[in-house]
């Protein structure tokens, strides 16, 4: 595993429970801002969904990821809720923030 691979994951156990971030915020709080992309493929080799919760990042418009390596949309949408984030009608969880801040 990379040096990037590592920071996105250490990243990413940093956000808590019932909270969202973007792949950019990701991207940009690993050191690498232009790499949001990468982190997409980081995270699609998530070999530890329980310590490593790459369910709580979305796509910068707060969407859920069609391509959530666990399940699908319909997978991540319940793991969110479970952890008690709400979401608008367009699915876009309730209280997230565009620029991905934790």
């Amino acid at each position: 595993m990379n040096d990037f691979s590592e920071r996105v994951f250490q990243v990413v156990r940093e956000i808590p429970r019932g909270k969202v971030t973007n792949y950019g915020f990701v991207a940009f709080a690993a050191g690498n801002p232009r790499a949001s992309r990468g982190v997409g493929f980081v995270l699609h080799r998530n070999t530890d969904p329980v310590n490593t919760p790459c369910h709580r990042v979305v796509f910068k418009d707060g969407s859920l990821c069609k391509g959530y390596v666990f399940g699908g949309p319909d997978v991540q949408r319940e793991k969110l809720e479970a952890e008690g984030v709400q979401f608008l009608p367009d699915q876009i969880p309730v209280h997230y923030n565009a620029a991905g801040e934790i």
